[in-house]
C-alpha cells in the first residue's frame, strides 16, 4: 500500500488554465488572452536585459535593493517596506504560505482571479467564494463571509477578468472592519491603467492588516520575465521575507524590471493608448450589440446573449486569427474577455464581430 501522500488541499487543485496562444491551421494569429502589452516592454528594458547578459555566470542579488529602490523612487515608497517576487503571484503565494494553514479560509469573490482558490489549496485552507454584484465586488458581502477561521481577503482591484473598478473609501471600509486575525490583499495588476491610481497605498499605510501587489506584466510588458512585488507593514515584509528564497529572480529579470519602472514616458505612452484603443473598442463593440462594463484595466469583458453565442463567437474569431479568452471558468459563461491590443488588432476584432453578427442574424 503506497503511504506516500501529499498535503492536505493538493489533490484538489484545478490546474490553472493559461491564455491560449495558438491556433492550428490559421496564420497571422493575434493572441488577444492574456492580456499583454502590445507594445512589448520598453527599449531600456530591452537594453538592460542585452546588457546583463554578460554577467549571467554570476548569482543575482539576494535582497533585490537596487529594484526596491528604483520602486520607492518612482512611487514614492519606502524600499524597506517592499518584496519582490516571481510576478506578484509568487508574493500571493507568501501571504497565504505566512498567514494561512490547514483549516483556515481564504475568501475571494466569485469573478475573482482564478489563482486564489489554487493559493489557498497549497496551504491546506479551504478557499471561501464569495459572491458579487452585478460584476462588482461586494464588500458588505465580504464581511458576511467572515468567520474566525478566516485568514486573508483577496481582492482584485481593478478587477480579472471583469475589468471594474470599487471606490478606494470601499476598499477602506472593508480593511477597517474586517476581524482582527485577518490580512487583506490587494491585487493591483491593473493599476497602472488607471489614472492617479496609486493601488491602495493610502489603504496600506496607517494600517496593519494589508498588503497591496503589483506587477511588472502588463504595462511593462515583461510577463516572461516574472517580476512583481507587494508593499506592506514593515512586520508584513519581514514574516514574507523570511519564506521567500534568497535568489527568486534572476539578474536579468531585475535589470529588467528596474529599467522599466524608470521609463515613465513609456508607461505614459502605453496608458494613454490603451485608454485610447479601449474606449474605441468597446464603444465600437456596444454598437453591434455587444456591451461591456466601463473598464479600468487593459481589456475588456464583452457579454453576449447566452453561453452558446459566446461561444460561437470565439470560435468565429479563432478562425479569423483572433484569440480572446473564455470565461466560463470564472463564472462568466455568456461572456468573452478580450484584451485590448494595438489599433490593427482592436480594428481586427470590431471587423470579426461584425461579420460574426450579421452571419448569425
Amino acid at each position: 500500500m503506497n503511504k506516500i501522500t501529499p498535503q492536505p488541499g493538493i489533490m484538489d487543485i484545478a490546474l490553472y488554465q493559461g491564455g491560449k496562444s495558438h491556433v492550428e491551421g490559421v496564420a497571422d494569429v493575434i493572441k488577444l488572452s492574456s492580456n499583454e502589452n502590445p507594445f512589448g516592454p520598453s527599449p531600456k528594458a530591452i537594453e538592460a536585459v542585452r546588457d546583463s547578459a554578460a554577467q549571467l555566470h554570476r548569482y543575482p542579488s539576494t535582497d533585490h535593493a537596487e529594484l526596491r529602490a528604483a520602486i520607492g523612487e518612482v512611487h514614492g515608497l519606502d524600499p524597506q517596506r517592499i518584496i519582490c517576487g516571481v510576478g506578484s503571484d509568487e508574493v500571493l503565494q507568501f501571504v497565504v504560505q505566512a498567514y494561512a494553514g490547514v483549516g483556515d479560509e481564504v475568501i475571494h469573490t466569485e469573478h475573482g482571479f482564478s489563482m486564489y482558490p489554487i493559493l489557498a489549496r497549497m496551504a491546506g485552507a479551504v478557499p471561501v467564494e464569495v459572491p458579487e454584484r452585478e460584476r462588482m465586488v461586494d464588500v458588505d458581502a465580504i464581511l458576511a463571509a467572515c468567520t474566525g477561521k478566516t485568514r486573508v481577503v483577496f481582492l482584485t482591484n481593478p478587477g480579472n477578468p471583469t475589468s471594474t473598478m470599487i471606490a478606494e473609501a470601499e476598499v477602506a471600509r472593508l480593511a477597517d472592519a474586517l476581524p482582527p486575525q485577518v490580512i487583506l490583499v490587494l491585487d493591483g495588476a491593473y493599476t497602472e491603467f488607471v489614472d492617479g491610481f496609486d493601488g491602495g497605498v493610502s489603504v496600506v499605510d496607517g494600517r496593519s492588516n494589508v498588503i497591496m501587489t503589483r506587477t511588472f506584466s502588463k504595462i511593462y510588458g515583461l510577463g516572461g520575465m516574472r517580476v512583481g512585488w507587494g508593499y506592506a507593514p514593515q512586520a508584513i515584509i519581514d514574516v514574507l521575507n523570511r519564506i521567500r528564497q534568497p535568489f527568486n529572480l534572476s539578474a536579468t529579470a531585475l535589470a529588467a524590471a528596474e529599467a522599466a519602472v524608470r521609463d515613465r514616458d513609456y508607461v505614459d505612452f502605453c496608458q494613454a493608448e490603451n485608454a485610447r484603443l479601449r474606449v474605441w473598442l468597446a464603444d465600437a463593440l456596444a454598437e453591434l450589440g455587444v456591451p461591456s462594463d466601463a473598464s479600468s484595466t487593459n481589456f475588456i469583458l464583452v457579454r453576449f446573449a447566452d453561453r452558446a453565442e459566446a461561444e460561437a463567437c470565439d470560435g468565429y474569431l479563432q478562425s479569423q486569427g483572433l484569440i480572446v479568452r473564455r470565461v466560463a471558468g470564472y463564472n462568466l459563461p455568456n461572456a468573452l474577455r478580450i484584451t485590448v491590443g494595438d489599433e490593427q488588432a482592436c480594428a481586427r476584432v470590431v471587423a470579426a464581430v461584425k461579420a460574426f453578427k450579421g452571419g448569425a442574424a
